[in-house]
């Protein structure tokens, strides 16, 4: 591909050539854009139609037509400078460390451009993902993921990087004005300098490490990051090559509930339609339930999914309902499309798409983290239809996670299975839960066969739909991914050893595990517990608490130790790191993490979360800064560290203390499912979400529900499910996927600019 880039140029010239080198400066035009932005489309185009020599460097024919390297490259850019002819760089080059060895090449003549098309995300995924044939092997499923991971490193180009000029495409219009332009240059024409087409040249490139409460431009010179929603990228797909890392999704369904999407073709790239781009809104796809080996009446059952779609409506916040079927020609999707158009249901939110439910994401570009199987009773493989193509696309890892929840299935009724991370559905389609669903059976030769009693059987399947929902929104309610308006779509870290003496028996083999240590480090502490080892809550003179019903909280000889830290910083000067009038610094006596530092507050009677009111928000922000102090002289330590700022909504020791934690959690203290939940779910608490809560409402949220302990082990980038710590330790040590979105929303991680790894 190289050699011929090479003789079009030469014929281009003619005989005419040389003579124009000698009167025309060489320019060389550093593209930058992810996979499927139309690099290489623009070079064809004015390679085609321009009187000027051009040299198209591709590192994806580089090597005699196949893929080669960046110095292949820089060869081969260096050679046709010399030469005298201008060149397209055809590399993604979305970094300045991609752009610093080109922009040394050429003598101080010749001029260098750089064209940025800065596409939508959702464009450059859905071209990357339908096209075949691509130069460099990257299309279909595995192309989203590689698009996500690039388009969040991205940093675009500035003029003192030592271009002399710098176009922004936002556009198609704006990649063909520019198209015509470079078209139009002749042999000894030259480009006015400068920046052309920017949308805000004064916008903060680092989105990720934030000083407190301090708002950023999402868009600028670190491109439309902040608004791209990310999504758990399984680990094959990190293998892709190195060259080639991300963005947003470009899932691909129906803009309207008036058309099927037929396995991603079709869409409008312009439209925000509802199965548009977002990596990270949950969706569950669903077969039309007992119409097919059931035989249930086609217009009854279109009927009952329309009517509880439209009753479901106001629980999806921002999650997505998609009714899937194998044929384009499926009579259930026309009807339910047509019924639903009437009843005005939000075709972003409900739509149909025509696929195979096992490759809604590698074949068609839908991205469904639930699906919904129309199993039999016995919840086992085999029969035919969906039931048999999910157990065989989700392998035996399905039937042993279905066996461990449920042995069978009513009629009516739905069971939801976290699919383990080993299931080829999970890794390939990005698959986290199937819930099982059975409705009625109007089919002799099927069990339990309801004989045309469409009265019975319209309310099992009511019932099974109801039960189907329910499920997707049980899963919405554990992971917080969807709703915009419940600011706690978080998975919080779990800020603490573990938890108190409130929580009863949770805490009494650590504590067993652990005394002697403690008794040892603390021996100078009472047994018998003084004035101050009860925490009344008192909210009779604090009218912001006196709805909620609090109890008297008891602290156990071992959780005193932070309070006499606070109050007498100086018997422990071995453990502060630092003090102050307001606050006492500490490492975590048992960390969680490489770097885990807890900032005491110096109060009297502000042993928790629950005491925090409006009157203490000066001393939050206090915290919050010192703790931010100490994250970013770790970060000066290891660039490579990401810390989450937070409270444990019920903390296991006495002294409101904020944990700032690195997101590695690499540490032997980390043994149990609590530990790994008090960080990793609701019941850790975002310091810059309390904040907000406290001087909004006066009082921080607290999610002490017993159930956030006992949740099931998921890493915290990718949501895998793992059966055990050992295997979850094992996997988040190499894992690469991208952080939940709500993360990288209002300064929750901090990290050094230029790190944040949220693509993946």
């Amino acid at each position: 591909m190289e050699k011929m880039d090479i003789d079009r140029d030469t014929e281009s010239g003619g005989e005419n050539g040389a003579a124009e080198k000698k009167h025309s400066a060489a320019i060389m035009v550093v593209l930058v854009g992810a996979p499927g932005s139309g690099k290489s489309t623009f070079c064809d185009q004015v390679m085609r139609a321009s009187s000027r020599p051009w040299v198209r460097v591709c590192q994806d024919t580089i090597g005699n037509g196949k893929a080669g390297t960046k110095a292949q490259c820089l060869t081969s850019a260096a050679t046709a400078l010399k030469d005298g002819k201008s060149v397209f760089i055809d590399r993604c080059n979305l970094d300045i460390e991609q752009r610093a060895d080109f922009m040394k090449l050429g003598d101080s003549k010749v001029e260098k451009h750089a064209v940025v098309l800065d596409l939508p995300a959702k464009i450059c995924i859905s071209r990357s993902v339908k096209r075949t044939g691509h130069e460099g092997k990257l299309q279909g499923g595995k192309a989203a993921a590689v698009v996500n991971r690039m388009l969040q490193k991205k940093e675009l180009p500035k003029l003192s990087e030592g271009f002399a000029r710098i176009t922004f495409c936002q556009d198609e219009k704006e990649v063909q004005a520019a198209i015509d332009t470079y078209c139009g240059l002749g042999p000894s024409d030259s480009l006015p300098s400068g920046c052309f087409g920017q949308k805000s040249s004064n916008a903060k490139v680092q989105l990720g490490i934030m000083k407190f409460l301090k708002k950023v431009d999402p868009v600028g010179d670190a491109g439309p990051v902040a608004s791209t929603v990310q999504e758990h990228i399984p680990d094959q797909e990190n293998k892709d090559k190195n060259s080639n890392q991300g963005a947003e999704d470009g899932t691909s369904t129906s803009a309207s509930a008036s058309k099927d999407v037929k396995n991603g073709e079709d869409l409008d790239s312009s439209s925000t339609c509802a199965a548009g781009s977002s990596y990270n809104v949950p969706t569950l796809a669903f077969p039309s339930i007992s119409t097919a080996d059931f035989q249930f009446n086609l217009e009854k059952a279109s009927d009952i999914i329309v009517e509880k779609v439209e009753e479901f409506m106001n629980k999806l916040g921002s999650a997505r309902l998609a009714l899937v079927d194998l044929s384009s020609g499926s009579k259930i999707l026309s009807l339910v499309k047509t019924k639903a158009a009437k009843k005005n249901i939000d075709p972003n939110k409900f739509f149909t798409f025509v696929g195979d439910i096992t490759q809604l994401y590698s074949v068609g570009g839908l991205r469904c983290n639930v699906i919904a199987n129309a199993a039999n009773w016995r919840l086992k493989p085999g029969g035919g239809g969906t039931n048999a193509a999910i157990f065989n696309a989700a392998g035996p890892a399905l039937e042993s996670a279905t066996k461990e929840r449920i042995g069978s299935l009513a009629p009516g009724k739905a069971v939801v299975v976290p699919l383990p991370s080993s299931s080829p559905l999970f890794s390939r389609e990005g698959v986290t839960h199937v819930i099982h669903v059975l409705g009625p059976n109007m089919n002799p030769k099927r069990p339990n066969c309801l004989n045309n009693d469409y009265v019975k059987g319209c309310k099992i399947l009511s019932e099974a739909y109801s039960s189907l929902f329910d499920g997707f929104a049980s899963i919405l309610r554990t992971h917080r991914e969807f709703s915009k308006e419940n600011s706690e779509d978080q998975f919080k870290s779990q800020d603490q050893q573990g938890r108190g003496a409130q929580n009863g028996d949770q805490k009494v083999k650590r504590e067993a595990a652990f005394e002697p240590e403690r008794s040892k480090k603390y021996k100078s502490f009472p047994k018998e517990l003084g004035p101050n080892t009860k925490c009344p809550l008192d909210t009779s003179n604090n009218p912001e608490r006196k709805d909620e019903k609090h109890t008297t909280k008891t602290w156990g000889s071992w959780a005193q130790a932070l309070y006499d830290i606070a109050m007498h910083p100086e018997k422990h000067k071995n453990d502060v790191l630092d003090t102050s009038q307001d606050v006492v610094v500490l490492n975590d006596m048992y960390p969680k993490s490489q770097k885990h530092l807890l900032v005491l507050a110096r109060v009297e009677g502000l042993d928790r979360l629950a005491d925090v009111s409006k009157e203490h928000l000066p001393l939050l922000k206090t915290m919050h800064a010192v703790g931010l102090k100490w994250a970013e002289e770790f970060l000066n330590e290891n660039e490579s560290l990401i810390f989450r700022l937070g409270y444990h909504s019920v903390p296991s020791m006495r002294q409101l203390h904020l944990h700032v934690i690195s997101q590695d959690f690499n540490s032997k203290h980390l043994k149990n499912k609590k530990h790994w939940n008090s960080f990793n779910s609701l019941f850790f608490r975002d310091s810059v979400d309390v904040i907000e809560e406290v001087s909004q409402n006066g009082k921080a949220t607290l999610n002490d529900d017993e159930k956030l302990l006992a949740m099931e082990l998921r890493c915290h980038r990718c949501r895998s499910a793992h059966p055990n710590i050992p295997r979850l330790k094992a996997h988040i040590g190499s894992c690469q996927a991208p952080f939940p979105s709500f993360l990288l929303q209002n300064v929750r991680l901090v990290c050094t600019p230029g790190k944040m790894q949220i693509g993946s």
